[in-house]
C-alpha cells in the first residue's frame, strides 16, 4: 500500500454571511512527488472548506492508500479521531444536543473514502511554522482571491 502525506485548509470570508467567498489548499506529497491544488467557491462555509479539501484530496488518489493527513480543523479531527462521526450515523446524523449535524452528504461522503484508504487524521495547529499547513493557507487564500476577482469582473466594478 503506498504511503501518502495530505495536508489540507479550507477558509471561508464572510462565514456565516450571504455572499461570502470560499477556498482550499491541498498539498499532497508521495516520496519526492509534491502536487498542490487550490479551488474557490462562492456561497460557503468555513466548514465545508475544509470538509471538501479532505474529500477532493483523498478523491485524486488512484488506488488505496495509507493516508497521514493534517489539518487545523478541530471540527473535522475531533469528528474523526473522537468517533463522533460514528455516533452520528448511527442517530440518523442527530448529535447528542439533539440538532441535525451539518454538512451530511460531504460526512457520508468522507465515509465512503475512509473505507477505501487507511487515514490517520493529525491536528496541526493553524498559522504556526507547519511550511505546508501555511502552504495550504496560502493556497487557499489565492483560491478565494481569484473568486473575488472574478464576481466584481462579472459585476463590471
Amino acid at each position: 500500500m503506498k504511503k501518502v502525506t495530505i495536508y489540507t485548509d479550507g477558509g471561508c470570508r464572510g462565514n456565516g454571511k450571504t455572499n461570502n467567498i470560499g477556498g482550499y489548499g491541498i498539498v499532497l506529497i508521495y516520496g519526492s512527488f509534491h502536487k498542490e491544488i487550490k479551488k474557490g467557491f462562492s456561497d460557503t462555509t468555513n466548514n465545508i472548506m475544509e470538509l471538501l479539501s479532505i474529500i477532493d484530496a483523498l478523491k485524486m488518489l488512484k488506488e488505496s492508500c495509507h493516508v497521514d493527513l493534517y489539518s487545523d480543523s478541530a471540527y473535522v479531527i475531533n469528528a474523526i479521531n473522537n468517533k463522533w462521526i460514528d455516533k452520528w450515523a448511527r442517530n440518523n446524523w442527530v448529535k447528542s444536543s439533539k440538532e441535525k449535524v451539518k454538512n451530511i452528504p460531504l460526512w457520508q461522503e468522507l465515509i465512503k473514502l475512509l473505507d477505501v484508504h487507511e487515514v490517520y487524521f493529525h491536528k496541526v495547529k493553524g498559522h504556526a511554522d507547519n511550511q505546508y499547513n501555511n502552504r495550504c493557507d496560502e493556497l487557499a487564500n489565492m483560491a478565494m482571491d481569484e473568486v473575488s476577482s472574478t464576481i466584481k469582473e462579472s459585476d463590471g466594478k
